[in-house]
């Protein structure tokens, strides 16, 4: 895929991790995944890093507001037409609102939003800034997920907001964007007919994130988003992060179409590491 310079309204567009102590985090993922690291608020405590990769921005790193848990997390941002009209929107179909509507300098505006479940999302009204201009490739963002113990009242929220579907596949359900394939085909020529030679499920150009339903015998886990970044070998991903400090709390285990590893950094805040495996496309069927 070549690098994005614009996102159409309902897609995942950038991800950010708040941590105690950013510079540290920043030092891990850049030294997991080769990213250069760039600080954008020209330092001080309450600086923002961006993580790059060959110039192209991937994701942020911040500090953990005062007075917020002090537990790190990765969190998604969906880019939106207004911020205003869509946090309207998710009041209505059951959210709350975390982080009011406010402007990020002449880069958008943003707010912050919990679905009627708890799973916080950001939205992301796009000016000087789009969003991550590389995905989908080794240290990138690859995908976002959305927790939940039932997908069923999720879509009935995402639909309202966003205008998602729910998209049933043996792969397991996902969120789809009715459209969003005709955007990525203007991006690259001739996508829809690549998938399709793949052997990829009907739909699934559509779909702009996972769902990953929460069993019923676990009654720990909230609702949640979580990321997913690309890696070439997950297996060598993963012994690095433990290099590196970070722990591997599951896998690496095969799964449809890809192998995956749910990794902690070292303070804490958890992602998924996949690598595409076209052999294991058929493991759910």
């Amino acid at each position: 895929m070549p690098e994005r310079d614009r996102y159409i309204p309902g897609v995942p567009c950038w991800v950010d991790t708040l941590q105690p102590d950013p510079k540290a985090a920043a030092r891990f993922y850049g030294d997991l995944f080769g990213w250069e690291v760039a600080d954008v608020t020209e330092g001080g405590a309450d600086g923002y890093l961006i993580g790059r990769i060959r110039g192209g921005d991937v994701a942020g790193v911040g500090s953990v507001p005062p007075g917020s848990p002090p537990t790190p997390v990765w969190n998604t941002y969906v880019s939106v037409d207004s911020v205003d009209a869509t946090v309207a929107r998710a009041r209505d179909a059951g959210a709350t609102v975390v982080v009011e509507p406010y402007d990020v300098m002449d880069l958008g505006r943003s707010a912050v939003l919990a679905d009627p479940h708890g799973a916080a999302f950001g939205l992301w009204e796009p000016e000087a800034f789009p969003g991550a201009r590389v995905v989908n490739e080794h240290g990138a963002l690859n995908f976002n997920g959305l927790a939940t113990r039932d997908p069923e009242a999720a879509e009935a929220f995402y639909s309202a907001v966003f205008g998602w579907r729910l998209l049933r596949l043996p792969e397991g359900p996902m969120w789809a964007l009715p459209g969003y394939g005709d955007h990525l085909e203007e991006l690259s020529p001739g996508l829809h007919e690549q998938m399709a030679q793949m052997g990829a499920p009907e739909g699934f150009i559509d779909v702009v994130a996972a769902i990953d339903p929460i069993g019923d015998d676990d009654a720990d886990t909230p609702a949640h988003w979580n990321i997913t970044f690309g890696t070439e070998d997950v297996r060598a991903t993963a012994a690095r992060a433990e290099e590196l400090g970070g722990r591997v709390e599951e896998g690496p285990l095969d799964a449809p179409w890809s192998r995956t590893a749910v990794i902690a950094d070292p303070q804490g805040a958890r992602f998924i590491a996949s690598q595409f495996v076209p052999e294991n496309k058929d493991l759910a069927r």
